[in-house]
């Protein structure tokens, strides 16, 4: 389970980096994507953005965690499976608030997300134990 929340607010997180750089690269608001995630919850704005990405965030590494339990997932397969979020969640799901951002820094988000987490549940980047005898 500390894996899990871990991976959820490493993922969470991390995840917005690049639809947040691409915002701040291309002179558009970085909060605009915060607030078109109220949308999902009925509310366009960014307290209601910020509810719905925690929720929605923690929902996807929940089951990523379920997926992992019954086949380890790492960095890779987790980009892949965060590529299939987003194409359910941006090509199915989402609001007309959501389809208005450029797209392609929505989908790298997905992929990040899906990166971080899987990489996290595997324990990627962990110290292993330290194992020296006893003398």
């Amino acid at each position: 389970m500390k894996a899990a929340v871990r991976a959820w607010a490493l993922a969470a997180v991390i995840g917005g980096a690049p639809s947040t750089a691409h915002a701040l690269l291309t002179g558009r608001d970085p909060l605009a994507a915060t607030r078109a995630a109220g949308a999902i919850l009925g509310r366009p704005g960014v307290a209601a953005g910020v509810a719905a990405h925690v929720l929605i965030s923690a929902w996807w590494t929940l089951v990523l965690a379920a997926a992992h339990r019954r086949r380890p997932l790492g960095a890779a397969s987790g980009a892949v499976a965060g590529l299939l979020i987003a194409a359910l969640d941006l090509g199915v799901l989402a609001p007309a608030e959501i389809r208005a951002l450029p797209q392609w820094p929505q989908w790298l988000d997905h992929v990040v997300f899906g990166a971080v987490a899987g990489a996290t549940l595997s324990g990627l980047g962990e110290r292993p134990p330290n194992h020296t005898s006893g003398r």
